[in-house]
């Protein structure tokens, strides 16, 4: 079985998608990078570019209740004893189409411990002169409904500046609140108005350590979600769907080959632990289908 990655282009502009689990590995316009990468046929650090499906985040010691029924995900975070970041990063995806500009892949995901209904996921990439856009799918292939989230796990970067000189704008009204040990929800989401966590302005991230929800991402005018990271040098603005009403941020203290700082904004479509507790949940009947669409615009 070959290893090697995916490459799309158009124009200046390059993207490098992973055979295993279909992630976003590199994104750069005219060589300056605007996602954190790394070396091909590598473990993804901490999650780059994972496309997280049929959950983002976590579940809460691996359990949660379908039909009444208790159902037990295997445990992969283990020093926390929970199921994280959905059942595909692993696995080798299928190529349904792949030109130049653009790819299509999907995967099935099947019955298994822990998980009731097979679902079908596709992910397709395309660059444009507009930036990188991504549109995701899912289809219930069951005879049963079940509901299911989607999420990915990008590391933009301004550029080429560091995390410390940039500013990160979330579009994020509510931040939810996380228990320090277990990074699980300890209350309902509140307001970001009148806290540090309030970055509906740009603020400064040289003194910030996040692992952080936050919800109830509202359009602007275009009918979409905006995410901005910027700095004195550029920046790369996210936009995403209505569906995407959630977004986490997360400043891990190293990531390979940066030891100036990185930070990713995770699109969601749910918070963490969504599968226990219902929030913003999409759920499918037996042969429906949803799709989502997020993208990557540099700013000069």
């Amino acid at each position: 079985m070959t290893t090697a990655d995916y490459e799309i282009t158009s124009g200046a502009a390059r993207a490098v998608i992973t055979r295993i689990g279909a992630g976003l590995r590199a994104y750069e316009v005219a060589g300056v990078p605007y996602l954190e990468t790394f070396p091909e046929g590598e473990h993804p650090p901490l999650g780059a570019g994972a496309v997280l499906v049929p959950w983002p985040n976590r579940v809460d010691g691996g359990v949660w209740r379908w039909q009444g029924t208790e159902q037990h995900l295997p445990i992969t975070e283990p020093d926390r004893g929970h199921a994280i970041h959905g059942l595909v990063r692993n696995h080798e995806w299928q190529v349904l189409d792949h030109k130049a500009d653009r790819i299509e892949l999907a995967i099935d995901i099947p019955v298994q411990p822990g998980w009731p209904v097979a679902l079908r996921t596709t992910i397709g990439y395309v660059l444009d002169e507009k930036g990188l856009s991504v549109t995701h799918g899912v289809e219930n292939l069951g005879e049963a409904a079940v509901p299911f989230g989607v999420g990915t796990h990008p590391y933009p970067r301004a550029g080429n500046s560091v995390r410390q000189e940039s500013e990160l704008q979330l579009a994020g009204n509510t931040v939810l609140p996380l228990d320090p040990e277990t990074l699980m929800p300890s209350g309902p989401a509140v307001p970001v108005e009148g806290t540090e966590y309030d970055f509906r302005k740009p603020r400064s991230l040289a003194d910030y350590d996040l692992d952080t929800p936050f919800g109830d991402c509202q359009p602007e005018a275009d009918g979409l979600i905006h995410h901005r990271l910027t700095s004195p040098h550029g920046g790369i603005e996210m936009w995403a769907d209505p569906d995407f009403r959630w977004v986490q941020a997360f400043t891990p203290p190293a990531f390979p080959g940066r030891a100036d700082g990185v930070v990713a904004f995770e699109p969601m479509t749910c918070p963490p632990n969504a599968l226990n507790s219902g929030e913003d949940l999409i759920t499918l009947e037996p042969g429906q289908s949803w799709s989502g669409r997020w993208g990557l615009h540099p700013l000069v």
